[in-house]
């Protein structure tokens, strides 16, 4: 599939196992996350210019974005967090600090005992 096709595709599964969710797919991220360049470019939109969760294309298209943001906008970034196996389990980045593989254990160990309940 061509990279848009994949976004589309995750966003109808997305919005098909969670109806309740406002999930729209596809946005450019500046439409997605500024709410005057989505009023320019989107006018039917629930979501534009307040996303909150990005879906991308692929691990490089993410994993780009991601250390653009951590570093760039000095912002915390934890993760990547893997969903959908049948334990718990994460991956650290080789640049990972103290603090971020505190944050992904204290996240795997919530993970792993929302499994128990």
């Amino acid at each position: 599939l061509p990279l848009v096709d994949k976004v589309i595709e995750a966003s109808r599964i997305a919005q098909k196992k969670a109806p309740h969710l406002l999930i729209e797919g596809e946005l450019q991220a500046d439409a997605a996350l500024i709410p005057q360049i989505a009023e320019r470019k989107i006018k039917e939109s629930k979501v534009a210019g307040r996303a909150n969760i990005l879906i991308f294309p692929d691990l490089n298209a993410a994993n780009i974005s991601y250390k653009l943001v951590q570093h760039l906008a000095k912002a915390r970034a934890y993760g990547p967090i893997l969903q959908g196996f049948a334990r718990p389990i994460n991956d650290l980045s080789r640049g990972a600090t103290v603090e971020d593989i505190i944050s992904v254990i204290t996240i795997t160990a919530v993970q792993a005992q929302e499994r128990r309940d």
